[in-house]
């Protein structure tokens, strides 16, 4: 698999021109072409070269564009700040320009191809009330090597650090991949009895438990030994890029797995861009190419990562038997004894299904019912979890109370 990374950047080179070409060529189809002969055929011309011209892959995190959030009577302006670097990613502040106190929250984004800004309305919506900070992961294409390794025991000590640099009072939201990471991170900083411990801990659509209900992913995950994993999907990032020679998982093999799953769903997706570049239904053309821009944006994930989180997380499944350790030490869910716990699931969650974010309830022995509670968001797939109106209007007045409560 050295060479995929080569063949993979060889076919992106090539193509790069004729995408710029079709994006620049777009807008000026319909002034070159007579309006009532050839309107239609135009504007389908056009919608050929839009899509096709907005095809590409991106391995550069866009920006969370968040100027300003409604406080009361007035918008209060946003400045985005790094309260603490590492190689492997920052903890990006979200400062407001205001002196008013409110509950600081960490958001654990997924590590899992895509950059922390998939999780733009999941920020947008928590900083109507809270002071927020997210895990903003680098991509590992750009690392060098001689920032040395990143594996599962280095995220959990990522969420540690994060949890400490915001201080003593903090609460945590992970959404999905995370999951594990932050339940283990804060099971150690209880049972160490450290003053950052979180004092919620919200646990939206992660992989807990996949046995319990097993999706398409986890299903993958157990036909195949880790050396399978190892051989077919890591690659080599190539020597042009910051971080040569490092084994990862690439981005652009984690987006082809996603669109796979769902595939018709994405074809018809496109159609219907097709008809509303046609039609002209500009509200939709642009909501299309806001998503697809972002969902496009990828990045490379270290191997060892990647392999850990196979191995230990779907395969083995050390969390929920007992058997999972953080450098050499056991992770003790039943530890966190004062932290609250809220688990998010979504109806038709075909990532993360019901059942699998909810057994932390019950690994988390040692806290009282009344400081754990699980939510079931009907009609929603993963995605409607963390972002849209249901996560807006039905989840997040929940997961607001719940910090107001414990803060």
């Amino acid at each position: 698999m050295t060479m995929l990374y080569d063949v993979y950047q060889t076919q992106e080179d090539m193509m790069g021109p004729f995408r710029f070409a079709a994006r620049s060529l777009a807008p000026m189809v319909d002034l070159l072409s007579p309006p009532r002969a050839f309107g239609t055929v135009a504007r389908e011309m056009r919608a050929a070269l839009e899509i096709f011209g907005h095809s590409g892959i991106m391995h550069k995190r866009p920006d969370f564009g968040i100027a300003s959030v409604r406080m009361g009577n007035r918008d209060v302006p946003i400045i985005e700040e790094v309260a603490h670097a590492t190689p492997f990613g920052n903890l990006l502040h979200f400062r407001k320009d205001s002196d008013r106190v409110q509950p600081r929250v960490l958001i654990a984004a997924p590590l899992s191809g895509h950059f922390a800004t998939l999780l733009r309305n999941t920020v947008e919506v928590l900083l109507q009330d809270h002071d927020v900070y997210i895990t903003d992961w680098n991509n590992a294409r750009d690392i060098p090597l001689s920032a040395g390794q990143f594996g599962f025991d280095d995220y959990v000590d990522h969420i540690m650090s994060f949890m400490r640099e915001i201080g003593p009072g903090g609460h945590v939201v992970a959404v999905c991949q995370p999951a594990v990471a932050v339940l283990a991170a804060t099971a150690l900083m209880a049972e160490a009895d450290d003053a950052a411990t979180p004092r919620t801990m919200t646990l939206m659509g992660g992989p807990i438990d996949t046995r319990r209900n097993p999706s398409k992913v986890n299903a993958l995950a157990k036909t195949r030994d880790i050396a399978w994993f190892r051989k077919t999907l890591i690659a080599t990032v190539p020597a042009r890029y910051a971080g040569a020679g490092r084994a990862v998982y690439p981005g652009f093999m984690q987006l082809a797995s996603f669109v796979s799953m769902n595939l018709d769903r994405h074809i018809g997706a496109h159609l219907r861009q097709f008809r509303s570049i046609v039609t002209e239904d500009g509200v939709s053309e642009t909501a299309h190419r806001k998503f697809y821009d972002e969902y496009q944006s990828v990045m490379d994930l270290t191997a060892e990562f990647y392999l850990e989180t196979v191995e230990r997380v779907f395969q083995r499944h050390d969390l929920p038997t007992g058997r999972l350790v953080w450098r050499g030490q056991a992770v003790k869910p039943e530890a966190i004894s004062k932290t609250f716990l809220f688990t998010v699931e979504g109806e038709r969650d075909d990532i993360c299904p019901p059942g699998q974010s909810v057994a932390a309830l019950d690994l988390c022995s040692g806290l009282k019912t009344a400081r754990k509670r699980n939510y079931l968001q009907l009609g929603v797939g993963h995605y409607g979890v963390f972002s849209g109106s249901r996560w807006a209007n039905e989840i997040y007045p929940q997961l607001r109370e719940i910090i107001a409560l414990n803060n």
